[in-house]
């Protein structure tokens, strides 16, 4: 039931060459969806791109800066579901360039919002903000009644795209839903400052790998398609009304240091020798934070099917295939 739901429904995608995107959009063509994604930036080596997914999908070229674009999109393939993902998501760029951080996650969520208010079409929307948008905590873990209260430039852009979206539903009964989530991992992701990605391709290249932390930030992880089914169960629950509006965490509710996940990598890859770097020079970063899932398990009955070492056992078995056959077209 749960497959024959998406059969023929129009699905817009922002950021379907992302990380969570790719995988959505991979798994949303395969259970029947016409998915129209939005894409920026060309990214050959995405997943998106070697799965041959994109090959299935309406394409539409543009940012979420545009506010026309998303209209007109959305009015002509006569959108029934948006999921929102598309989002400056790195917080060092963001500290770098906080202006293009605010453009795309703040004015780009309040465009998307507008055009889906301007659109009778649409009756399914869902907002990816993020667990950074409760800021730094008082109380862990944050429940979804924690205020959201981030302080630096990505935290805070989570926090008002939350927040805009809030407004939306209040103010005009907008049909959606907010996702707060930890960090996601898993194949495809090419942001390889990100520690996970980072780490594994570092042994893969026989280096140590580097953590920017003293090592004992506390981290929430979540397998990324552990992600994907927690937001087609909540998209399939929002046709019961009672939910709109609601934010939900989702987390597999085990938290980690950077350096045991580190360390858990090495293990898994047989290299506990590359001992790691550990640089000390995180700046704007909040130092521990992890979620309950509580509310998902109790009101949409979700609950992960990865555990930690699971979900790092297929990642690395993806990087080892996506770097493998980079060096084999290299050495054509």
């Amino acid at each position: 039931m749960a497959q024959k739901f998406w059969i023929n429904k129009n699905i817009f995608i922002t950021g379907c060459t992302g990380l969570l995107g790719s995988w959505l959009t991979e798994t949303l063509v395969e259970q029947g969806a016409n998915v129209i994604g939005l894409i920026r930036d060309t990214v050959p080596k995405s997943n998106l791109n070697l799965s041959g997914f994109i090959e299935d999908i309406n394409i539409v070229r543009g940012e979420v800066e545009d506010y026309f674009l998303l209209e007109r999109a959305i009015n002509e393939y006569e959108v029934d579901t948006v999921i929102h993902l598309a989002a400056q998501t790195i917080v060092e760029i963001a500290n770098r360039n906080p202006q293009s951080t605010f453009e795309t996650n703040i004015k780009g969520t309040w465009n998307l919002l507008e055009a889906c208010h301007r659109n009778p079409t649409v009756k399914t929307i869902i907002v990816a903000s993020s667990d950074k948008a409760y800021g730094e905590p008082k109380e862990l873990p944050y429940t979804e009644d924690t205020p959201l209260k981030g302080l630096h430039p990505y935290d805070v852009s989570k926090s008002c795209a939350d927040l805009l979206s809030q407004a939306y539903y209040h103010t005009y009964k907008l049909p959606m839903c907010i996702t707060r989530c930890g960090n996601f991992y898993g194949g495809g992701d090419l942001n390889f400052n990100r520690i996970i990605p980072g780490t594994i391709r570092s042994i893969l290249f026989n280096q140590r790998p580097t953590i920017r932390s003293d090592g004992n930030y506390i981290r929430d992880y979540i397998y990324v398609m552990d992600a994907v089914n927690a937001y087609l169960l909540l998209a399939r629950k929002m046709e019961d009304s009672n939910i709109w509006g609601d934010a939900f965490n989702f987390s597999n509710e085990i938290q980690t240091t950077v350096l045991d996940l580190v360390n858990e990598i090495l293990r898994l890859m047989d290299r506990e020798d590359l001992k790691p770097i550990i640089k000390k020079a995180a700046n704007g970063e909040i130092r521990n934070q992890y979620l309950s899932a509580k509310k998902a398990r109790e009101q949409l009955n979700w609950s992960p099917q990865y555990n930690l070492e699971q979900g790092l056992r297929e990642t690395i078995e993806w990087y080892r295939g996506f770097f493998k056959e980079k060096a084999n077209a290299n050495d054509q």
